[in-house]
């Protein structure tokens, strides 16, 4: 069978025994920390669709941008030792976040992940990108990694963070607040 017709299928029965193959052809225990970073990955990817979703058209450009740079943080997990992402994508996420905090009012106290319906989703997908943040610090010490996606997903945690905030202040809806009960 060749590469493409391969690449065609969906169903392979090559995973049945509990391993799955990177894109160089080795192959992995499922949850090898590598293959458990892609997927963390991968599901940072969905809920970003799904929150493309709910806010339309507004903010298109920005998260078909992130998407894209996580597709290229994974290729760089399944092809060991490949560099995809630049400094250019992480500056572009640090210019998001100051273009979008520039508006919001200093933060006095924690927020409490809510409010709108799209910055709820923010605040999901702000932990999930920590997840996968947190996923590939667990596989660095075994395989080199890009120093560069490592700081896209941290910048990508804050970028969703002021985005909520920003959501809630553009809808004029107060941001939840913890209250220390001491």
């Amino acid at each position: 069978m060749s590469d493409k017709q391969r690449i065609n299928r969906v169903v392979t029965r090559t995973g049945d025994s509990g391993e799955t193959g990177l894109a160089d052809g080795s192959r992995l225990a499922k949850d090898a920390p590598v293959i458990e970073a892609m997927g963390d990955v991968d599901e940072l990817n969905a809920v970003l669709g799904v929150l493309r979703h709910k806010l339309g058209d507004s903010y298109e450009s920005l998260l078909e941008s992130v998407q894209q740079a996580l597709f290229e943080i994974g290729a760089e997990l399944a092809i060991p030792g490949s560099v995809r992402l630049d400094e250019e994508q992480v500056l572009h996420l640090e210019h998001a976040i100051a273009e979008f905090n520039a508006a919001l009012p200093p933060l006095k106290e924690f927020v409490l992940p809510g409010g709108t319906d799209a910055a709820s989703w923010c605040h999901f997908c702000r932990t999930v990108a920590r997840r996968a943040e947190r996923r590939l610090v667990t596989v660095m010490p075994s395989r080199p990694l890009n120093p560069q996606s490592l700081r896209y997903l941290n910048r990508l945690s804050d970028a969703l963070f002021v985005f909520a905030r920003h959501l809630n202040s553009t809808a004029g809806r107060g941001e939840p607040q913890w209250r220390p009960q001491r």
